[in-house]
């Protein structure tokens, strides 16, 4: 698959098991996520165009693994667990959150990533991201500096993916910050800072700042 991908892209893209993928995240190991993965194979769809996202799914948050990750991986701190299944092939942007995030792949797919410290003047350029391939079964951790979006889809019938982030996260805001510093701007949820491609419309008509500079790219299968 892999070989494949790199053939028809003109983009380099690795697995997440290359060693470039260090300052972006790492592998995760040693937690027992087949309960997480049966049940979005068994319970979830995948949309007939577009994708859907929700935060926090009950039937996910009530596998025991929940609290082995919230008291290992995150420290004690509370965790929503939610998914995001899809058909995007394309950058659209880039968000980043305070706290690292944890993606399951319930089918293979790729994600184009960045890091929060080569963003001026709240945009990020097109050209300095990277791309990843997650296969199925593969845990990833991803730092809280590293810039990503919706999985990009390597098959006709779309993707699978469980996310994990800090309790409350991709919710709506309750108050919108005060104007104390740049990065305000990109706040569009709850621990959510978003930069758009001008061209994603429905990023833009949510508020996210529009600062991907350059070509959307589309990534290929």
């Amino acid at each position: 698959m892999l070989k494949h991908l790199n053939e028809v892209n003109d983009v380099k893209i690795r697995s997440v098991k290359d060693p470039e993928f260090a300052p972006f995240g790492r592998v995760v190991t040693g937690y027992d996520f087949s309960g997480l993965i049966s049940y979005m194979e068994s319970s979830t769809e995948i949309p007939e165009s577009g994708n859907i996202y929700h935060a926090s799914e009950p039937g996910l948050e009530a596998d025991p693994v929940k609290a082995q990750v919230e008291n290992g991986l995150y420290g004690g701190m509370e965790v929503e667990i939610g998914y995001c299944n899809g058909r995007n092939t394309t950058y659209n942007g880039f968000e980043y959150h305070k706290g690292s995030e944890i993606n399951i792949a319930v089918t293979d797919f790729m994600l184009a990533l960045g890091h929060s410290w080569e963003i001026r003047n709240n945009t990020y350029r097109v050209e300095d991201a990277r791309v990843f391939f997650v296969e199925k079964g593969t845990a990833i951790e991803m730092y809280q500096t590293t810039l990503h979006l919706s999985p990009c889809r390597v098959t006709d019938e779309g993707f699978k993916g469980i996310v994990l982030l800090p309790k409350g996260t991709n919710t709506p805001l309750t108050a919108k910050p005060d104007q104390l510093e740049p990065e305000n701007r990109l706040l569009l949820q709850r621990n959510k800072w978003v930069i758009a491609h001008p061209e994603r419309e429905p990023l833009i008509r949510q508020g996210a700042f529009p600062g991907l500079l350059g070509e959307n790219k589309e990534l290929k299968y």
